[in-house]
């Protein structure tokens, strides 16, 4: 069954090294929650000097003045005490991991995941479950921040069933989740947030200026092709060669490498297929303008719909409740195959292995409250929002065009997005700098908005202060206890260094041929 064990004598390549050489330098640094802990009395201290100092910018969002708040006196001492509970409660991934928990718990442990992953991709290449693991991965966007959570385990189990090591299976899910995050084939809640904000922005210099958040849509369609094509040679050809897995490895994971699919499996995989295929249904029932009449309007709207009457918006039911969603798709078929193999006869069977799943938890949730700090700390000292508006002003005053300027974009919006996590607090500093900058000069805000998008994705799985790394680092804990920021990190360079090449060529090809972005979207304005 084992496939791809591999020789752990073949020569490492110079890229090997390098790699190797990071991931020693990385994990020499201290425990995640010690580093965390420092980088807080960091930010306190800074913002203490910085605010001494008289420190601000103008942001041009709203034009308001941004001063450093001094964290290092009455009011920061104060901030920690009063909100220290109410931050960690409010850590946004701590809730949407433990949710998704429920779900994933029951649909690994009853067995369905493995069983479902022998059964229809068992026998399958390398290249062909590694493609399916980045096309997925880059286009979960569309399920919000979900995809950082359910799919580098998922992969992991998929790896697995091929014979590969597990640990490979999550670096390229997170890879694929992580730094393909702007591109997809189907429209979602991220292409809304980045229009809105671009729209805004691009009325300041046309106020007629409206569009729609396809105009990007051409480019990050054919982006998810390349991306796959190119996250699976890196793999295939780079990659898996730096992780080696034998039988014995596999089984000391609990994973039976010989195991087949028996008829009784299949007739609970089947059982657990109209059960979701129900849940599918429900689904669409609750999603589609068909079965509710809105009382305040008298117009027929989606159950889970929101303001504006798609379950899109960012009020949407829907879209809020993506996560718990994901969970009802993997708790339902998980519990069904779990009651027809006989693994769980009693209610107690299933609720076991749900608490085995939090057990495995127990150090990120731990993780949670520290990170908790820093980013609050962070965040109220300004100290990202000024770093990202000198960013931006720095770009604008080398006086780039052309090519060089979008390129300039997107490494400042990468640089930026190891500081900011989220996308539209990014672009709601940067859009009304570059937008109206980059129109002045002749260029469509669809350019500039892709541009953008591009840089914030690269470098998500690169900086120890994104959201969900720490939530990576829980994951790969479960197979190697050793693991550390700098094995992580060391294993995404290759990833955001292959998109940021093939994105940067793709950005150089529809420039030089001022082809169409989407809809309503180009390179030139008109």
């Amino acid at each position: 069954m084992a496939k791809e064990t591999k020789d752990t004598s073949v020569k490492k390549s110079g890229f090997d090294k390098f790699l190797d050489g990071i991931e020693r330098i990385g994990n020499k640094l201290p425990d995640p929650v010690t580093l965390f802990l420092w980088l807080a009395a960091i930010v306190v201290v800074v913002s203490a000097i910085l605010s001494a100092i008289g420190l601000q910018v103008v942001n041009p969002a709203n034009g308001e003045t941004v001063a450093v708040q001094n964290l290092f006196s009455l009011f920061g001492l104060r901030y920690l005490w009063t909100n220290v509970i109410t931050n960690f409660s409010g850590f946004a991934p701590l809730g949407m991991v433990l949710v998704a928990v429920i779900g994933s718990a029951v649909a690994e442990k009853s067995g369905f995941l493995v069983a479902l992953m022998k059964k229809f991709l068992g026998n399958s290449k390398g290249w062909v479950v590694t493609m399916v693991v980045i096309f997925l991965g880059i286009n979960l966007n569309i399920a919000g921040d979900a995809g950082f959570i359910v799919l580098p385990p998922l992969a992991a189990v998929l790896f697995m069933s091929i014979g590969r090591s597990p640990m490979l299976g999550l670096y390229t899910g997170f890879a694929s989740v992580a730094a393909g995050f702007c591109a997809n084939v189907l429209l979602g809640l991220s292409d809304a947030l980045a229009y809105g904000f671009t729209e805004a922005a691009a009325q300041m210099i046309d106020p007629t200026y409206e569009r729609s958040i396809a105009i990007n849509w051409y480019f990050l369609i054919v982006s998810c092709i390349i991306l796959t094509i190119a996250g699976t040679l890196l793999v295939e050809k780079v990659l898996v060669h730096r992780f080696p897995v034998t039988r014995e490895k596999l089984e000391s994971y609990d994973y039976d490498v010989d195991a087949k699919v028996t008829a009784e499996q299949s007739k609970a995989l089947g059982a657990a297929g109209i059960a979701e295929l129900i849940f599918l249904i429900v689904m669409i029932i609750l999603s589609v303008p068909k079965f509710f009449t809105n009382p305040d309007t008298g117009l027929a709207q989606a159950i889970l719909a929101g303001s504006d009457g798609t379950i899109t918006a960012g009020d949407a039911p829907f879209t809020k409740g993506i996560v718990f969603t994901v969970t009802l798709a993997l708790f339902i078929p998980g519990l069904v195959y779990g009651i027809k193999t006989g693994k769980y006869k009693k209610d107690k069977d299933v609720w076991a292995d749900v608490n085995k799943g939090f057990e495995e938890m127990g150090g990120y949730i731990f993780m949670c409250f520290v990170i908790s700090i820093f980013t609050n700390f962070f965040s109220v000292s300004k100290l990202g929002t000024i770093i990202a508006i000198g960013g931006a002003d720095g770009l604008k005053a080398i006086g780039f065009t052309g090519i060089p300027l979008m390129i300039g974009l997107i490494i400042v919006s990468c640089i930026v997005n190891l500081f900011i996590g989220s996308a539209s607090a990014k672009w709601a500093i940067l859009g009304p700098v570059f937008v109206p900058m980059m129109m002045l000069m002749g260029y469509d805000p669809a350019i500039t908005q892709v541009v953008y998008r591009i840089g914030d994705s690269i470098t998500n799985p690169l900086s120890p202060l994104f959201t969900y790394l720490p939530v990576m680092l829980g994951f790969c804990r479960k197979y190697e206890k050793d693991t550390g920021l700098g094995t992580i990190i060391a294993n995404m360079i290759p990833f955001s260094l292959t998109f940021a090449v093939v994105w940067i060529i793709q950005v150089i090809v529809w420039v030089a041929g001022n082809l169409p972005l989407g809809p309503g979207g180009g390179i030139y304005l008109p």
